[in-house]
């Protein structure tokens, strides 16, 4: 499971597209709603509706995309989401030089950002398991990991920087050249792509075939556990980060380059958690490597709760994100090959699909009502709640390794291993 170890031309295209996306989404990250605020001057309620409504009605719009994407060729899906995202992103820019760049504006593409978004990672997904071998997709998926996490590290700040001498604008159209730049690298891919064979349905049975994802996800023994767990932890997650902004910037009076460095720095353990997977798994198996890391990545949250003022809240936060993303960052590329190996290649876009569209509804929801409980009872309250919840995730975990598909053998020696492998 080396790191080094070509796995060939054409996933080395994909790898390079998925790069240089991840690169500008990273560098644009927030860009939305800072231009909500910056240029618009938006208030508080229309900048949480950006932030929640077009996510959620983008993954509700996606549904009957995952059955129309699963029997269509995938590359030039993927290109179209690609050139559907870059269209949509100089539109803002345009409009701005124009002056007629407006909130609703702002919404629509957010939502049909997040439809695409969804569209992608389903097609790019079923792209995947053709281009690599079942053996070698822990190692591809790794390197994925270790690409997001890097380009976090590096265009957060990166693009921060850039919103200070050009505005936020500026970064949305640095976006979009990226979203162009990686159609093209899908595109460079080359090869055949045989079109998907499908028996002619009756509309009933095609209108069934929308829940098709969700079906093969909550009947499998292996990825039930493993879709509720993910879905819930990476909910509690996300519903947190408001909430610590929240606190640090205000009654703790963190500085904004204080609370940047604090979650930006901490990346670097997602990168070294993405390099270990691979080396993880062939020494213990994937099923020992997925409970173990899925259980360590459900102890830190709550220490966000304790942040105080000064030198020792930063450090603490810091050391609470590391360990977290680092856990994230074995635990993530290692449950995407396992989902891809468990995962018939007719379902696999249908599944995809369905478990990101769940993902971002739940995010979504969970927000809100943190939110909601942090109005109540205060932020740091409502953190730790969420930190003594996510405690319970683990249990949701398969018990056993099983499933229908094929996955790699669990090892019952640990060998010996030389290096291993290398992310919106």
């Amino acid at each position: 499971m080396g790191t080094r170890r070509s796995l060939g031309r054409q996933f080395g295209w994909l790898w390079a597209a998925y790069a240089v996306s991840s690169f500008g989404t990273s560098l644009a990250f927030d860009a939305f709603s800072l231009i909500a605020v910056l240029v618009l001057h938006a208030g508080p309620a229309q900048v949480s509706a950006l932030a929640a409504v077009g996510p959620a009605v983008g993954a509700v719009l996606s549904v009957p995309l995952g059955p129309w994407v699963e029997f269509r060729r995938k590359r030039p899906v993927m290109i179209a989401m690609d050139l559907v995202r870059c269209g949509l992103l100089l539109s803002i820019p345009a409009a701005y030089l124009l002056g007629r760049l407006g909130f609703g504006q702002l919404l629509v593409v957010s939502v049909v950002i997040a439809a695409a978004d969804i569209t992608f990672n389903a097609a790019a997904g079923a792209c995947l398991k053709a281009l690599v071998r079942p053996p070698d997709l822990v190692v591809a998926n790794g390197r994925f990991e270790a690409t997001q996490w890097t380009s976090t590290v590096l265009g957060l700040p990166l693009g921060g920087a850039a919103v200070g001498l050009f505005g936020p604008v500026m970064t949305v159209l640095a976006d979009a050249v990226s979203y162009l730049l990686s159609a093209a690298g899908i595109r460079a891919i080359g090869g055949g792509e045989p079109r998907p064979v499908r028996a002619e349905e009756p509309a009933k049975a095609r209108a069934a075939g929308l829940l098709e994802g969700w079906r093969h996800l909550l009947a499998h023994p292996v990825l039930r556990p493993l879709f509720l767990n993910a879905v819930l932890v990476n909910g509690l997650i996300m519903a947190t980060a408001p909430l610590a902004a929240v606190l640090m910037l205000g009654p703790l009076g963190f500085p904004p380059w204080q609370y940047a460095l604090a979650f930006a720095v901490p990346c670097l353990g997602g990168l070294l958690g993405a390099r270990l997977a691979g080396p993880l798994v062939t020494r213990f198996g994937r099923h020992r490597v997925l409970r173990t890391a899925g259980t360590l990545r459900a102890c830190w949250l709550i220490g966000l709760a304790f942040v105080r003022p000064g030198v020792s809240g930063l450090l603490l936060v810091m050391a609470v994100e590391f360990a977290m993303i680092l856990c994230i960052g074995v635990f993530n590329p290692v449950l995407a090959a396992h989902r891809l190996d468990l995962t018939e290649p007719d379902r696999v876009a249908r599944t995809l699909s369905a478990w990101s569209a769940t993902g971002k509804l739940t995010i979504a929801a969970l927000t809100a009502l943190w939110g909601l409980l942090a109005a109540l009872t205060g932020p740091r309250t409502a953190m730790a709640l969420a930190g003594v919840l996510i405690l319970t995730t683990p249990f949701l975990l398969p018990r056993r390794p099983g499933g229908a598909a094929p996955a790699p053998p669990e090892p019952t020696r640990a060998p010996a291993v030389e290096a291993g492998p290398p992310r919106k």
